[in-house]
């Protein structure tokens, strides 16, 4: 009997796996969720707190039935061995890199680190600690994410101007090597439309600020650059996704940079999704389709805690090559699965 109940498991298990449609969230829960795919493989991270967790899957639909395992978790007693936030998996030059927010307990000292393996497989045992990423000046730091760009490798971020906690901005750096960042930052924005600026002050646990740019993402079509970005406190349900494009030139050109006066995807109580944010892209298996994965909360008021889910869906693009990122959908959508190799 119990030969014959975990045949039909694992039968059951083979059919979900193979399903060529599903509903969001992909998750239960998983703030700030990102992936790549290589060799016919997706490789998912999303923030757990204390650790990194890597996901490895062909169907990234399919992820609550995908290999999973804590591939670096921090030595205690440094400065970076807690409120380790938004990790991204990276694999550049065939080695294998996770960037990551962490401090030593004290949010005023969130600062950007890497980890290394350079082995062909990123869940073996070899991640290395590479150090701290930082541009001068040297700045409360989250969420970067690394690109290549005309050969040469950068990095955006969230940061601090100052050493106060009043706002959060979108900076650049080029990088040296994956894993050092090369001379000044570079301010290419920072919250000025109203809704990058909402935020309830009077709740004492949430930061003393609403003016947020966060979570930037650097995506590419047709010869056009862009940076999708996250704005208003993350606590709100007016949380949302901004867009910068790239005029030309030098990456590094804060005018060459210029913010759409719109969100270009934001909460939607019809389909009782709110708060969408923190993104990241990828395309479909054989390479056609283009996807942002993402996530929101099912409830007005979830906050920005626990209750966040990775959500994913397909986007289009405008004739002007901008992204088109539609609107969320519901959790009852039936959506097919990117389309496979």
């Amino acid at each position: 009997m119990k030969i014959l109940i975990t045949v039909l498991i694992t039968c059951l298990l083979s059919l979900f796996s193979n399903a060529q449609s599903f509903k969001n969230p992909v998750l239960d829960s998983g703030a700030d969720p990102y992936s790549i795919f290589v060799d016919g493989y997706y490789y998912y991270t999303h923030t757990v707190g204390d650790r990194v967790v890597l996901y490895k899957t062909k169907n990234l639909a399919n992820l609550r039935n995908a290999q999973s395992k804590t591939i670096w978790m921090p030595p205690k007693g440094t400065a970076y061995s807690h409120n380790i936030w938004a990790p991204e998996i990276h694999y550049i030059d065939n080695v294998w890199y996770v960037y990551f927010a962490a401090d030593d307990g004290d949010n005023d000292n969130h600062r950007m680190y890497a980890i290394r393996n350079a082995t062909k497989d990123p869940f073996s045992e070899d991640w290395e600690f590479k150090g701290k990423l930082a541009a001068q000046p040297d700045r409360w730091a989250i969420d970067g994410n690394v690109f290549k760009y005309n050969n040469q490798l950068y990095m955006v971020w969230s940061g601090w101007e100052g050493e106060i906690n009043g706002q959060q901005n979108i900076y650049i750096s080029k990088m040296s090597n994956p894993w050092t960042l090369e001379g000044n930052r570079v301010l290419i924005a920072q919250p000025t439309y109203n809704w990058e600026k909402q935020g309830d002050l009077n709740d004492a646990k949430n930061p003393p600020h609403v003016n947020v740019n966060e979570g930037p993402q650097f995506l590419e079509h047709n010869g056009k650059v862009f940076i999708v970005f996250s704005a208003s406190g993350c606590w709100t349900d007016y949380y949302a996704l901004g867009l910068i494009e790239f005029s030309g030139g030098e990456l590094l050109n804060p005018v060459a940079w210029e913010k759409k006066a719109k969100p270009i995807f934001m909460q939607s109580a019809e389909n009782a999704v709110y708060a969408p944010g923190h993104n990241s892209f990828f395309k479909s298996p054989n390479g056609t389709e283009d996807w942002i994965l993402y996530h929101a909360n099912a409830n007005p008021g979830d906050g920005c805690e626990g209750k966040r889910s990775p959500r994913m869906q397909k986007i289009n693009w405008n004739d002007d090559s901008t992204p088109n990122l539609g609107v969320p959908v519901s959790t009852e959508t039936l959506l097919s699965i990117p389309l496979e190799q």
